[in-house]
């Protein structure tokens, strides 16, 4: 499976954004796909992850009602909507993708089980 994310940039505190992840190669719609960020400094946290039927969605407390994710099977492609963003949204910010499974909580307490990475996008929150 190869993840292709777009949609970074540079956006004001309390405005939004939104990140798209394309994915192609094998069976792309029998897989769950999520986000991770990682800010200067700091090691990759999970963001959000939602499982391969679309039926279920999982956030990190950090961005819980701020942040939806959503995705698209007939493309494929996951969304991560950005609302109220703040200084510490900054962040190079990964699309992966595993699975799958059920439920999307496995993406965040099982990261380095995830197998599939796309490169980063850069997303800086401005004061």
């Amino acid at each position: 499976v190869q993840l292709q994310a777009s949609g970074g940039g540079l956006v004001q505190a309390g405005g939004s954004l939104r990140l798209a992840c394309a994915a192609s190669g094998r069976t792309t719609n029998k897989i769950n796909m999520g986000w991770f960020r990682q800010a200067p400094g700091k090691e990759r946290e999970f963001v959000a992850a939602i499982n391969w039927s679309g039926t279920s969605t999982y956030l990190a407390d950090s961005v819980r009602g701020r942040f939806i994710i959503s995705r698209d099977d007939n493309k494929p492609t996951v969304y991560l909507q950005m609302n109220s963003m703040k200084l510490e949204d900054t962040a190079v910010y990964y699309c992966a993708a595993d699975g799958p499974f059920n439920s999307p909580q496995i993406m965040a307490v099982r990261p380095n089980g995830v197998n599939y990475w796309g490169k980063g996008t850069q997303v800086t929150v401005s004061s």
